[in-house]
């Protein structure tokens, strides 16, 4: 593992020192043994989370009136905001149970989306959580090519 640039990693983001001696930006999630096999065998190709509140930190940054932010408790009280995808190079798909060594593989990310989601009358969903308002929304990622597996 190599730390970027002696700052810890959080611990959804890794960087990792692959056979390629390229540093990587590597997002880490854990998914279901069915998935992670259908990556493998090529027919999963786009990866889908949910954005909350709780995770938004390691999926988006926002944009309002020029600047970008990293947490939304920082924006501004006024202005549109836009949710801008935060780029990786990989994501590292654990699966299995929670001890020991899990199983992995390390799959290319070739693109990165966020969209609003929105009800069957084209509305977006606006959910409340902690006395807040928030949009909701998930980010869409364009899986490639099996860079690393690691199944014993």
């Amino acid at each position: 593992m190599v730390e970027n640039g002696g700052s810890n990693p959080s611990p959804a983001t890794i960087n990792y020192e692959l056979k390629i001696d390229t540093i990587m930006k590597i997002l880490t999630l854990s998914i279901k043994q069915k998935h992670f096999d259908e990556i493998l065998a090529g027919k999963k190709t786009h990866e889908y989370r949910e954005i909350r509140p709780t995770n938004a930190k390691k999926y988006i940054t926002y944009l309002c009136g020029g600047k970008e932010y990293k947490v939304d408790e920082e924006l501004p009280e006024e202005g549109e905001v836009d949710l801008k995808p935060i780029k990786y190079d990989a994501i590292k798909f654990l699966t299995g149970e929670y001890k020991g060594k899990r199983p992995y593989i390390i799959v290319e990310v070739k693109r990165e989306e966020v969209a609003i989601l929105t009800d069957e009358n084209g509305e977006d969903i606006v959910y409340e959580y902690n006395g807040e308002e928030y949009l909701a929304a998930q980010i869409d990622y364009t899986l490639g090519k099996v860079l690393e597996k690691h199944i014993d």
